[in-house]
Order: structure tokens, then C-alpha cells, then sequence
């Protein structure tokens, strides 16, 4: 039998529902797997087995009891440490809010005590959620980035610590450390899961997304945090949308997909180019290769006018009381975004509609983009977390990403396929990288 700590949470879940595996059998598998790859991989900022023990035991007392219990009952899950969680250390990856313990959870962690997910501990994020590294190593190999800045939520799903993970992107924070270790990453549309209780750094940008093993335990994960939040105006109030059923759905039709090089496609690795080549012609005459429109070329100067103005608005209190414990990086930021004028940030808003609008065009013609979330497999070296730029413009755009360990670098390393969807049709692009997921597993199964 596969170990417990290595099935995804969409097995996991009907068991535990049952009581075929207890909460606390799980939680104790994970614990065991922390133990063993912990102090290789140092995912965790905060991590108590007492406290997860606790959680577990009440999981499954209230399941024996035929109360009801949530949809992700007795699941481990794991927290980016910019998340704020009551009473447990939330120190934002920076000494500068070292012993931070909140009075309250984020709107999210709240919801996934309420589904009934174990709250397993605080993930490594880079500091700030910004470009300054954490702890974190790859798992699969140690000297190599896991990449950022949900370092610890993507390393510790890859290794089996836990079944899921929440992290946050404000250009590649989720998509990027996925497909460098392996991982299905989703970040939603933007303003689909609420933010409040998670650090602001660019408010136009900030997205929550997920880590987990497969594409329906990544639309698990988000069905049970989205909706409304009056405190976050980014939320709306419509319908929370059954993501988890429409990813497993079959789609009325064999997906078309958009072959995007985008305007960065000089950044991509050699085996990158090539091995999206191949994947274009193995989908055949459901793969058409797109040329964006000619204002794409501005998105990433956009992006970048955008998250530093904005940083430097919401990161300036760290800047003015402890700037000497801040890494350059993030200085750097800091002062870069208070030389932006308010002209050109103004401006640079507008472009977000106006890139959607071309997006538009094309989504009515293909299910998903498709295209990499990386230049190539994790890079060497632990002094950066890798090039982020195949995410930027969607993060811009606020249009919903996954990405899919379907690929293999030349050090047989994962890399990761980027599907791309129109603004709030997640649950159609869920559908379509799941079709491509079983897709791709089918043939190499027959080849």
C-alpha cells in the first residue's frame, strides 16, 4: 500500500469521511515524514506536533460523534507564514516582526477550520513575499531554489508533509515554486479567495492560490476558502463556485488550447523551447500557436510599475523603522517605488482592462493558454528563487493559472506546463488542466 503521506487529499478525503484512516493516523504519517525530510528540506518556520495532534484528535472525535464534519476534515494544511493565524507565530519572513503571534486568523484559515482542515503549521515564505530567499531547499535536489515566495508550501507538499498547502503570488509566488518542485499550483482569478489577515504588499496584484498533488485537490483547496469578505473590496458577493466538481467534470469537447510563447519566450532554456514544441504537436490540431497582441510587449513594465509603487506604499513603515535589517532587495524595491509617479501608476492600472479585453478575443476561440510557468527547471544555487517573468502578465491580468508537472529539464527535474483561463471561468480551466493531466498520463501509459 502507498504510504498515507504520499496519497493526494482528494484519496484521502472519502476515507477519512468513512473513518477508514483517522485524522490522527494521518497527521501522525506527516509528522513522520517531517522528521525524515525536515532538515533537508526546511519548509517550516513554525511547526508544534502537539498542536496538530490536538487538532487531529478533535477531528476525530467529532466524526464518531455524527456531528457533521467539512469537506476537508481531518486534512493537513499547510500555512504561508505571511497568513495570519490566531495565536500561532505569523513573522512574515522578516526579523522585523519576529514573536508576531495575531488575535485573529486570516478570513482564509478561518474557513479551513470551518471545512475541518488541521492547521499543521507556518510555511518558509522569502521576505516580505518578495525576492529575498527563506530556508527552503528544493526537494529534490538540495542545491537548488525551491523557488518563491511560497517556498515552504510547494517544498513541503512536493515532499510529502502535507496533502496541501496555501501559499500567495504577486507575480509568480505560486505558479514558479510549483513547477520547480514539482507540485500542481493554482492561483485563482483575482479577488476569488479574500485577503484579509495576509500581508499587503501590492493590492491590485495579491492573490491567494494553492498548492497539492493534483489539479482537484488544488480546486478542493480553493472552493472551501473563496467567497465574499467585506473587508477585502477585491471579493464580490456572488455564489462560492463548485471548482472541485467542475475540475472532474469531462469537458463537453476536446479542449483547444493557445500556444503562447509571450513576449519573455528569449528567457525560456533551450530544453524549455524544444520540450513545448513537442508538447504543441502532441496536442495536434487542438494546439494552435497565438500571437498576443502587440500591447502585451508593455505588460511586464506594467506589472512592475504596478507591485513597486504599491510595495513602497505598504512596505514603507518597515523601511522607515528598520531598514538596516531589511535585505537590499527589498530597499532597493522600496526606493524604486517612491521614484514612480503618480501619472504613470495611474496609468498602468488602466492597462489591466485593456490587456483583458485582447485576452478576450482569444478565449473565445480556445478553452485555456497554454504556455511555460518557468524559463526551465529550478536553477542551481539557494541565493535567488528564479526568474519569475512566464507569470507576471497573468498575475497583471488577474487571470486565473495553473500549473501542471507534466515536463522533465535535462537534469530530470520537474517543469512546469502554465494553462492560462478567462477571468472568473476557473472552474473551466480546472476542467481543462485536469483533461490534460489524464491526457498526457494516458499516452505515456500506452507509449
Amino acid at each position: 500500500m502507498e504510504p498515507l503521506a504520499d496519497l493526494t487529499a482528494s484519496e484521502l478525503r472519502p476515507r477519512l469521511a468513512k473513518g477508514d484512516i483517522q485524522a490522527s493516523e494521518l497527521v501522525e504519517a506527516c509528522l513522520a515524514r517531517i522528521e525524515e525530510r525536515e532538515p533537508q528540506v526546511e519548509a517550516w518556520t513554525f511547526l508544534n506536533p502537539d498542536f496538530a495532534r490536538a487538532q487531529a484528535k478533535s477531528a476525530d472525535e467529532k466524526r464518531v460523534s455524527g456531528r457533521p464534519i467539512g469537506p476537508l476534515h481531518g486534512l493537513p494544511v499547510g500555512i504561508k507564514d505571511i497568513v495570519d493565524t490566531k495565536g500561532i507565530p505569523t513573522e512574515n519572513g522578516t526579523p522585523l516582526d519576529a514573536g508576531r503571534r495575531p488575535g485573529d486568523d486570516a478570513a482564509l484559515v478561518a474557513k479551513l477550520r470551518e471545512a475541518g482542515a488541521i492547521i499543521m503549521g507556518k510555511t518558509v515564505t522569502t521576505e516580505l513575499a518578495y525576492f529575498a530567499p527563506g530556508k527552503t531547499k528544493n526537494p529534490h535536489d538540495s542545491a537548488r531554489t525551491p523557488g518563491g515566495s511560497s517556498s515552504g508550501s510547494a517544498a513541503a507538499v512536493a515532499a510529502g508533509m502535507v496533502p496541501l498547502a496555501i501559499g500567495t503570488q504577486t507575480t509568480g509566488s505560486v505558479i514558479r515554486p510549483a513547477a520547480f518542485c514539482g507540485v500542481v499550483g493554482y492561483k485563482p482569478t483575482y479577488g476569488l479567495i479574500p485577503r484579509s489577515g495576509v500581508v499587503t504588499q501590492a493590492p491590485h496584484l495579491d492573490t491567494i492560490g494553492a498548492f497539492g498533488r493534483c489539479v482537484e485537490d488544488v480546486a478542493l483547496l480553493a472552493e472551501c476558502i473563496s467567497g465574499f469578505d467585506p473587508r477585502d473590496r477585491a471579493t464580490s458577493a456572488i455564489p462560492r463556485p463548485p471548482l472541485q466538481s467542475q475540475a472532474v467534470s469531462e469537458p463537453p469537447l476536446t479542449p483547444n488550447f493557445a500556444f503562447v510563447r509571450s513576449p519573455v519566450w528569449d528567457q525560456a532554456e533551450e530544453v524549455t523551447k524544444e520540450a513545448f514544441g513537442e508538447l504543441a504537436a502532441f496536442l495536434g490540431g487542438n494546439c494552435d500557436e497565438v500571437v498576443l497582441p502587440s500591447p502585451f510587449a508593455e505588460g511586464h513594465a506594467i506589472h512592475r510599475t504596478i507591485m513597486l509603487a504599491e510595495l513602497s506604499k505598504n512596505f514603507g513603515h518597515y523601511y522607515q523603522r528598520g531598514k538596516d535589517q531589511l535585505s537590499p532587495q527589498m530597499c532597493a524595491a522600496v526606493e524604486e517605488g517612491r521614484s514612480i509617479l503618480a501619472h504613470d501608476y495611474m496609468a498602468a492600472l488602466d492597462w489591466i482592462e485593456v490587456l483583458n479585453a485582447g485576452l478576450d478575443e482569444i478565449f473565445d476561440r480556445y478553452d485555456a493558454l497554454i504556455t511555460p510557468a518557468a524559463p526551465g527547471e529550478a536553477p542551481l544555487g539557494l541565493e535567488a528563487t528564479g526568474n519569475p517573468a512566464f507569470c507576471a502578465l497573468w498575475t497583471l491580468c488577474g487571470t486565473p493559472a495553473v500549473t501542471l508537472p507534466l515536463l522533465e529539464g535535462e537534469n530530470s527535474l520537474p517543469m512546469g506546463v502554465q494553462l492560462i483561463g478567462p477571468r472568473h471561468d476557473d472552474g473551466r480551466l480546472l476542467r481543462t488542466a485536469n483533461w490534460l493531466s489524464r491526457h498526457v498520463s494516458e499516452q505515456s501509459d500506452d507509449a
